[in-house]
This record gives structure tokens, sequence and C-alpha cells, in this order.
């Protein structure tokens, strides 16, 4: 099992898990490699550093290989939820999200970018969000 660290052209980073490294080569070339958060075909592999599995989970590699695969799973269905139910402000987030803290516009669900400094920032104002770091810039197209 080769597990792959992946991008897409928006900048979406998620994990590809396949049989060999032509497996995922042979996908890669086909287009059949897709975001799980804007569904983009246009992939490519990240470096990664080698995994080391000293866990107990190590004596049963096929139960270590479920529960993160159900994790993984689990997060993606998170992630998704989030993106289908909120409003994509971009690099207007911060602004936009001082803007319904002060009444200035409707109240509503956003998402968006923003440095870890304007999160702080936004903390300290009482303004509460939630970085998501699987998904730095989520998007739907």
């Amino acid at each position: 099992m080769k597990v792959y660290n992946l991008s897409c052209a928006m900048g979406h980073r998620f994990e590809g898990w396949f049989s060999s490294e032509q497996d995922f080569l042979s996908q890669s070339d086909e287009h059949r490699i897709e975001c799980p958060v804007c569904e983009s075909t246009d992939i490519s592999r990240l470096p990664s550093a080698p995994r080391l599995n000293l866990s107990s989970a190590a004596s049963k590699p096929d139960e270590g290989l479920a529960g993160l695969a159900q994790a993984q799973a689990a997060m993606m269905e998170i992630l998704q939820k989030v993106v289908a139910n909120t409003e994509d402000v971009g690099e207007r987030f911060v602004e936009e999200a001082r803007r319904i803290h002060y009444h200035e516009a409707p109240e509503r669900a956003i998402r968006g970018v923003a440095s870890v400094a304007e999160y702080e920032a936004l903390a300290d104002e009482g303004i509460e969000v939630l970085p998501l770091p699987a998904a730095p810039k989520p998007t739907l197209q």
C-alpha cells in the first residue's frame, strides 16, 4: 500500500492510497484522481517523509490501516459538509468575519483564507474562527 500526499491546483492537500506506485501513475495519467474538496483532477504529488508506524497496530497492519482509513473518511466527510454549508469569501475572510461580528453584514457561515496572525487577531476581538488545516483554501467550482 502506497500513501501519497497530494495537492490539487487550488492548493487543497489530501492523502491518496494506492496499491502501488504504478497504480498512482496510471490513475494520475488518466485524471482519475479527484480532489475531495473541489473535485479538480489537476493533481500533483507532494514530497513526503517516510512514515514509521511504531504503535501496537504494527503487529496488526490490517486493523491499523482500517482505522486510519475510517478516520480519513470521517475527516473528508466533515470537510465536505463545511464546504457545502458555508460561503467562500476567499481572501476577504478576515474583513467579512469582522463585518458579521460587528453586525455590519448579515450573519452567515463563511470560509476563506487568513494567516495565523490574522486568526489570532480575530480571537483577541472575540470572533470565533476554526482553522481547517486539511483544506487551507476550500472552494467549489
